[in-house]
């Protein structure tokens, strides 16, 4: 087993383990984050419907060239914004955060605190 396989386990038990913890309704549905080792991916869950209600990433035609020429820690702080203005135009305030396994620093606390600064709590 390569040490990249390995690690991909890893983090999908822990996934798994934080997803039996956390669930998203209509009223604060579930702020999910995947890293990628390029990009970065935001999405807002309502868990029992079944739904994505909103979705970011860096690849996304808003972001593309505001991200082209940035760091990954830079493209992360701008998709926390964009999901936190999608989220708020919606009448979203308040959400659950998956960090999905990663752990909380570096890009996905970019992305989190830039949320917060959006106007979303969490």
């Amino acid at each position: 087993m390569s040490n990249l396989t390995q690690k991909n386990e890893q983090r999908d038990r822990r996934s798994r383990r934080t997803r039996s913890r956390v669930h998203g309704t209509a009223e604060r549905p579930r702020l999910s984050v995947f890293r990628s080792s390029q990009h970065i991916y935001a999405q807002v869950i309502d868990d029992d419907a079944g739904t994505t209600l909103a979705a970011v990433s860096s690849l996304t035609k808003e972001l593309e060239g505001a991200v082209a020429e940035a760091t990954k820690t830079d493209a992360a702080k701008k998709v926390g914004e964009a999901i936190a203005k999608a989220c708020v135009a919606q009448g979203l305030k308040k959400v659950v955060f998956d960090r999905g396994g990663y752990m909380y620093h570096g890009r996905v606390s970019a992305l989190a605190d830039a949320a917060r600064k959006g106007g979303l709590e969490f």
